[in-house]
């Protein structure tokens, strides 16, 4: 389970640095959004998950660390996906604007020239 997880971390995180240094908003936004599940799922592995113990207190189970698993973790993606969700929201309002104002979606609102494009030069 540890090398699914790992595995799934890293495959977000690269997939999101990737998208992120590409030069369309988009795409930008897409990058941004696979490297906050990256993040929330290396929090969420920090707390040792394990399969089939509650992280909240049961009547008649001892209150050991052995019997339950840790709620910060959880707590803490949770919050993280409220705060990702509202930003990627903010963000998407931006882009819009931005390619209603310069009619392009790149990111810094310049399209490359023709001849640079199709490998022509001077």
């Amino acid at each position: 389970m540890e090398f699914a997880i790992a595995s799934a971390i890293g495959v977000l995180a690269a997939s999101g640095i990737y998208l992120l240094l590409r030069a369309r908003t988009f795409d930008v936004i897409l990058g941004l959004t696979l490297l906050s599940y990256a993040t929330n799922l290396l929090i969420f592995s920090a707390g040792r998950p394990v399969v089939g113990k509650p992280p909240v207190l049961r009547d008649g189970v001892a209150e050991t660390l052995a019997q339950y698993s840790d709620p910060l973790p959880q707590a803490l993606v949770l919050t993280a996906i409220v705060i990702a969700f509202a930003m990627t929201a903010v963000t998407v309002v931006i882009a819009m604007r931005e390619h209603a104002d310069l009619h392009t979606d790149h990111v810094d609102g310049e399209e490359p020239d023709d001849e640079r494009r199709s490998g022509g030069g001077r």
